[in-house]
């Protein structure tokens, strides 16, 4: 009898052990491809090159054809996937830049370090956290005032040139990247990488969240010691393009390894998207023919490649093209997923689409999504028929815009005309009067005087 019972109670803890294992909580990286057009990627259709290690992270996991980064352009899409909130609720509304540009755009010249952010709610939750690649939500050129980037939650940090934070091997000099780079700029993604399994090697027995944001897709495009020679004349041409997302793709395949030999494969979750669309697009062949590129609101300039990708939990070979979900939707399926808590006084724009990210469910949105670009004439547009006007939304199969005074407007069905090549706003009257009202008065409202309510209930 005795032995008996200490069997079932071996076979119990045992159990326990198990069960223990079966939820721990993921490591998690949040890969943000820097101007990473939706054709960039072979796993869309896409034809500028071929990216096998992309394609099969993307096929192991699942895809989501219908999501949408928050603004176009690098600052405001930053800070909306950082805090779960559109950026002009902490007035950044187009990219950071000097003090001068940043006046002339009414906007702020960093993102205040009391706004919520995923790296502080999952340290609270607690995550080692790090930051490694560009930042860009403030510091660089004649800005230094900006917070150290640990402000926002990371233990750990190692960025680009716009940051508070820029890694001397990485900035010999006050710009994006330079010949006399001790890490060269076709070696940065190598770098990153390097530095993400080294954070994972240092913290093996806490769950850790890693933001991998390089930055090597943006332009200059500099694959070689040869192109370096050859000058400026080469850094924005298609043939130099290619070797750089060649690169990229073969450092993806490096994580992964790494990953796997270290035994972390199969309880990690990938988040893979990219901050804003291309610049240029070759005549759309990195947006796969859709309108808009880099500063614009039209599909090229806002729907980005994205897939998540966690075998331990997310069932390979999946692929949502009903889902309309977007940037600041994951900080709170974060929150869900590892029981965390927000801050008090605290309210995010997105919306928990967890059940649809790690689950087999469609979602269906609780409100439309909305845009805003191109509040001041200092802001950079793009040319032709790419530039769009400010203010969008998306709602169903809907996409509307508009412009603060309503003067103009737009309208398209993109279940029939996903490219946005006709405008048939003036087929549906009533539909465009309950969309300009709805949209303008999201403008009015998402102004910095949110920010301040939000800091004075701090």
């Amino acid at each position: 009898m005795r032995t008996l019972l200490i069997y079932i109670m071996l076979v119990f803890t045992f159990s326990l052990c198990l069960g223990k294992d079966k939820t721990k909580p993921p490591h998690i990286i949040l890969i943000y491809v820097d101007d990473m057009g939706i054709g960039d990627a072979s796993y869309t259709n896409g034809a500028v090159t071929t990216t096998p290690n992309i394609d099969k992270l993307a096929q192991n996991g699942k895809i989501f054809t219908q999501y949408y980064t928050n603004a176009p352009v690098c600052s405001p899409s930053r800070v909306a996937i950082t805090t779960g909130m559109y950026p002009m609720r902490w007035n950044i509304n187009t990219f950071l830049s000097s003090k001068k540009h940043n006046r002339l755009c009414d906007q702020s010249d960093y993102l205040d370090a009391s706004a919520p952010s995923m790296a502080k709610i999952l340290k609270s939750a607690g995550y080692q956290t790090a930051h490694i690649g560009k930042w860009h939500m403030g510091g660089g050129r004649d800005v230094h005032s900006a917070p150290s980037i640990t402000a926002y939650g990371f233990d750990e940090v190692c960025s680009t040139y716009e940051s508070p934070n820029p890694d001397p091997l990485l900035t010999s000099k006050n710009w994006i990247w330079a010949p006399t780079d001790s890490i060269r700029r076709w070696e940065r993604t190598a770098y990153f990488v390097d530095k993400t399994l080294d954070f994972l090697d240092r913290n093996s027995n806490q769950a850790c969240f890693v933001n991998l944001w390089p930055d090597d897709v943006h332009s200059p495009w500099v694959p070689t010691e040869q192109v370096e020679r050859a000058g400026k004349k080469e850094f924005f041409k298609l043939q130099n393009l290619q070797p750089v997302l060649d690169e990229f793709d073969t450092q993806i395949g490096r994580l992964i390894q790494g990953l796997k030999e270290r035994g972390l494969y199969e309880n990690t979750l990938i988040i893979f998207t990219s901050d804003n669309g291309p610049a240029p697009s070759f005549d759309r062949l990195r947006t796969n023919q859709k309108r808009g590129v880099k500063n614009s609101l039209y599909e090229g300039g806002i729907n980005m490649p994205f897939f998540v990708h966690w075998p331990a939990k997310i069932k390979s070979g999946q692929v949502d093209s009903t889902s309309i979900i977007a940037a600041f939707d994951i900080l709170p399926s974060l929150l869900n997923l590892t029981d965390s808590d927000l801050p008090k006084h605290t309210h995010l724009d997105g919306e928990d689409i967890s059940k649809s990210l790690f689950g087999n469910q469609t979602y269906k949105r609780k409100k439309e999504i909305m845009w805003d670009y191109g509040r001041t004439p200092k802001h950079n547009f793009p040319k032709n028929g790419d530039a769009s006007l400010q203010l969008a939304l998306r709602e169903g199969k809907w996409k509307f815009f508009t412009v603060p005074d309503g003067s103009k407007v737009e309208l398209y069905d993109l279940s029939k005309d996903p490219n946005e090549k006709v405008d048939i706003s003036e087929q549906y009257p009533r539909l465009v009067k309950k969309f300009k009202a709805k949209t303008i008065r999201w403008y009015q409202e998402t102004d910095k005087s949110e920010v301040k309510e939000y800091l004075v209930a701090q």
